[in-house]
């Protein structure tokens, strides 16, 4: 995905990119130019040269936990658009409950969901949250976490799942390992992951999927597993694991998985990327030695936005970054990008937003700027800035520097049909007048140019 863009407000008035998405990096930039002096819109002009540092700029939102409603997902991927990330990476099941409704096993979340009715993602809303992603340009990779993770599915498919918490006596619902793992030495388990997941790859377009593989108690697969099976529980982990990305691979996708499944030396497919979420105290060696065997990476140690501090703890996610300590230019390649993460043990529909924004911008603004990028004061002003705007967007980006204000102030959206998704008609929230002009004149702007021939607009898929 060419991402890059030039806009000129200065001579031209023109915007050119080689493809949409592109042009709508380069409309939200301009749209960020504009501001109210004295009750009039003005434009700041200049002249910007403009792509991403790294390829991938991600946000994790856990959906299990707590179920989000799909109208918060689409609101956080409008806020998502205006920080230019560009991947969705929805952790949308996991021990807690199964929330997807699948058409090849349905028992799935209508015995592991919260509720069968309401707590649930049918296949409109998928579809509707997938087409969405994509006119916003942010792709949508989908992670069903196995094998550990999975006690919930257990709850509509029997024989499925080993339940640890009859066996680790210390579980508790925060538990890392307590929850349930898979039955990997049945062999039907093997045939309802090719049946199952022929159904997700399917159903989520993008190249990539996250199969997980982390927090794997294979403590519970010792005590439940004959001993006959295998000489070793960690040999089960391998086996699994191996197994498992054959079928995702004879399905044409390739993987994602946590940092956990190369720690223990398991075995990778070439293409495979893992993504680092622990080892706080050292983070970056971790990544140094996976992008030394030439495998890619996605960063996310530095970046648990679910970590809430009495602080300006979005410096921290600021100064982070993932390439530090790679001094060898190929091997820095092979960091892709990186991904903050929202838990959701204590986030849910009423604070998802406020907690990720603005505190997901300093990570949104670290991999897309360049590296020498790192002012703290000037990006102190400009955040201050942007969460203000993303409350007159209606997104209640919550204070990230004590006391201040903002002129605006976020009420209950008007909702405004903008937008025509999957043959329903899905809104975007605007509320307030100034949001309102800002957007006619974008729409002006753009055809204007388009008018000049100034811009290119090539069809691409994402």
């Amino acid at each position: 995905m060419d991402e890059s863009y030039t806009l000129d407000t200065i001579r031209f008035n023109q915007l050119v990119s080689k493809t949409v998405w592109g042009a709508l990096r380069g409309l939200e930039t301009f749209s960020q130019l504009v501001y109210r002096h004295n009750n009039q819109l003005l434009i700041n002009k200049t002249y910007i040269e403009d792509s991403p540092r790294f390829s991938h700029r991600g946000l994790l939102i856990d959906t299990s936990r707590h179920f989000m409603p799909l109208s918060i997902l689409l609101r956080n991927l409008d806020a998502m658009a205006f920080n230019k990330l560009n991947v969705f990476h929805w952790h949308i099941v996991d021990d807690n409950s199964f929330p997807f409704v699948s058409r090849t096993y349905p028992s799935l979340s209508e015995k592991g969901a919260y509720n069968k009715e309401t707590h649930v993602y049918k296949e409109q809303d998928v579809e509707t949250l997938l087409e969405y992603a994509r006119l916003r340009g942010i792709r949508v990779i989908v992670e069903f976490d196995t094998p550990g993770h999975t006690l919930s599915w257990g709850k509509g498919v029997k024989d499925l799942v080993i339940d640890c918490r009859t066996i680790n006596r210390e579980y508790s619902g925060l538990s890392l390992k307590g929850g349930g793992v898979l039955q990997v030495t049945h062999p039907s388990t093997y045939q309802f992951l090719r049946n199952f997941f022929k159904e997700v790859t399917d159903r989520f377009p993008d190249e990539y999927i996250h199969i997980g593989g982390d927090e794997v108690s294979t403590e519970c697969w010792q005590k439940s597993t004959p001993s006959s099976v295998s000489n070793s529980n960690e040999n089960l982990y391998d086996y699994y694991m191996n197994k498992f990305s054959k079928i995702i691979t004879n399905l044409n996708k390739k993987y994602i998985v946590w940092q956990e499944v190369y720690e223990e030396n398991l075995r990778l497919q070439p293409n495979t990327i893992v993504q680092v979420w622990k080892g706080w105290a050292q983070p970056d060696d971790l990544i140094r030695q996976i992008v030394e065997q030439g495998t890619r990476v996605i960063s996310s140690n530095a970046w648990y936005l679910d970590l809430i501090s009495y602080k300006k703890d979005w410096i921290d996610y600021y100064n982070y970054d993932p390439t530090k300590y790679i001094f060898n230019v190929t091997q820095q390649k092979l960091v892709v990008g990186g991904e903050a993460c929202i838990w959701a043990e204590y986030v849910d529909e009423t604070n998802l937003l406020s907690r990720t924004w603005p505190r997901a911008s300093a990570v949104a603004e670290r991999l897309w700027s360049p590296k020498e990028v790192q002012n703290i004061d000037d990006a102190n002003v400009r955040f201050n800035a942007l969460r203000c705007l993303l409350k007159e967007r209606g997104i209640p980006a919550h204070p990230i520097n004590g006391p201040d204000y903002c002129e605006t102030f976020v009420l209950s959206p008007i909702q405004t049909p903008l937008f025509q998704v999957a043959n329903r008609i899905s809104y975007a929230s605007v509320n307030s007048v100034t949001y309102l002009l800002i957007f006619i004149s974008l729409l002006i702007f753009l055809i204007v140019l388009t008018q000049k021939g100034n811009i290119c607009l090539r069809k691409n898929n994402l």
